[in-house]
């Protein structure tokens, strides 16, 4: 494995990843958010991808699964170019995903079944419906909430709704399965019942995991590898050792949290009243 990255110029061969980026670049108008970004994803591991808001992170994953399309580069999955696929086949590539999104993005119409069986019917032709039943109730047991399938998402814990989520994002049995803030939004424990399910389902079902974060307590516990970005390109590869250990400032700044001195200047400077400013003693009659 790589370490460091930085100049991100090394050839990926199509053998090197279940997925693999060749030369990634996108932009968005004259905004460069991937900067020709070469990347090989190792199947059955949990890959974990860090980087300061905005840097491109969930745009990266939504490449892996064609739901944004390059400026230049290539995207490969299990040897096949994807990125130039039509629409029908990219949804052929979509089974072998599954994908958390951050707000997991349950529809409210649905009860808790309903949601699960969503990517079911979008896909096959449901011919026994018992069957089906008993694949949510299955998935539903490998996140813990088996019993609440009749229940809608409205009359659900930010956690629970996750986990449900999840559930969905199971439901075709994907080869690889994609979270982008998967613990966003939830307190420690329910965040950490997130990690344990993470590292449950690669274990169980050994799947391939990228998980996109800014959560590094959570980084650390469930990643083989570790990836950051800043500035559209890879600044930082690895394990959880060898990112604590980095020495490159700005992967320190962001694993602890620590504000730049020139972000600290303007902070603490004092503010001043400038003349065309109103003051409360303006509008004293």
């Amino acid at each position: 494995m790589k370490k460091d990255n930085e100049k991100n110029d090394t050839p990926v061969g199509d053998g090197d990843g279940i997925i693999v980026l060749k030369n990634l670049t996108k932009k968005f108008g004259d905004n460069i958010v991937l900067d020709n970004i070469s990347l090989a994803i190792e199947k059955g591991k949990t890959t974990v991808v860090i980087g300061p808001s905005g840097c491109g992170k969930t745009v990266l994953i939504k490449h892996f699964i064609g739901l944004l399309r390059p400026s230049s580069g290539e995207v490969y999955f299990k040897k096949r170019r994807i990125d130039n696929l039509p629409e029908n086949e990219l949804n052929k590539i979509r089974t072998y995903y599954g994908f958390l999104f951050q707000a997991g993005a349950l529809f409210d119409s649905l009860s808790v079944a309903g949601n699960i069986m969503f990517p079911i019917r979008q896909h096959y032709k449901i011919t026994d419906w018992t069957e089906v039943e008993e694949i949510v109730k299955a998935k539903l047991a490998m996140v813990g909430l088996d019993g609440y399938q009749h229940f809608y998402p409205a009359s659900l814990s930010g956690g629970q709704k996750k986990r449900v989520a999840l559930a969905r994002a199971i439901a075709l049995n994907p080869e690889v399965i994609l979270y982008d803030e998967p613990t966003t939004g939830l307190d420690p424990i329910r965040a950490d019942i997130i990690n344990e399910l993470i590292l449950k389902l690669q274990r169980e079902l050994g799947e391939t995991t990228v998980v996109v974060t800014h959560d590094m307590t959570s980084a650390y516990k469930i990643a083989d590898r570790i990836i950051m970005l800043h500035n559209g390109k890879i600044i930082a590869d690895g394990d959880a050792d060898h990112i604590r250990n980095h020495p490159h400032p700005t992967v320190q700044q962001f694993i602890n949290g620590q504000v730049s001195e020139d972000d600290l200047a303007v902070l603490r400077a004092r503010g001043t009243i400038t003349q065309a400013q109103f003051l409360p003693r303006d509008f004293k009659g």
